[in-house]
């Protein structure tokens, strides 16, 4: 144990004096070079879901968020939600308004949450294998 104590002390004082010769700021150029080319590598890595995720900052896009995107806003989650996705695709956020048997208080909550809401293209990465109403996240 005095043994494996003296060679961590050795290893400390050997580090600690690199950093008082100036070697520790070499490494961190170094460390910041690397680390700008592994960024560059990941951003070559996005996918075409990505891609769309970044279009909708934030909101719920009508044509091609899933069923599980509803539970954040409150008496959406599962059957508002449903109805939603059956009768996409939608032009514009407010033909959401005109989906048939809707009740008063769906086109409340509808109305009242448009903000929320985007639409953009109907994207297949998004849309395939009716992956809207199981994403198959569990």
């Amino acid at each position: 144990m005095k043994k494996l104590a003296s060679i961590f002390a050795a290893v400390l004082l050997v580090l600690s004096s690199w950093g008082f010769a100036g070697v520790t700021s070499a490494q961190a150029v170094q460390i910041n070079i690397f680390t700008l080319q592994s960024s560059s590598i990941l951003a070559a890595r996005r996918n075409a879901a990505d891609d769309k995720l970044s279009q909708i900052k934030g909101k719920l896009d009508l044509n091609n968020s899933d069923v599980r995107d509803f539970r954040a806003l409150r008496g959406f989650y599962p059957t508002l939600a449903s109805k939603i996705i059956q009768n996409a695709p939608y032009e514009n956020v407010e033909d959401v308004l005109d989906i048939p048997g809707l009740s008063e208080k769906q086109k409340e909550r509808l109305q009242a949450n448009l903000d929320n809401f985007i639409v953009t293209d109907v994207a297949d990465v998004m849309n395939s294998g009716d992956d809207r109403y199981n994403p198959g996240v569990y």
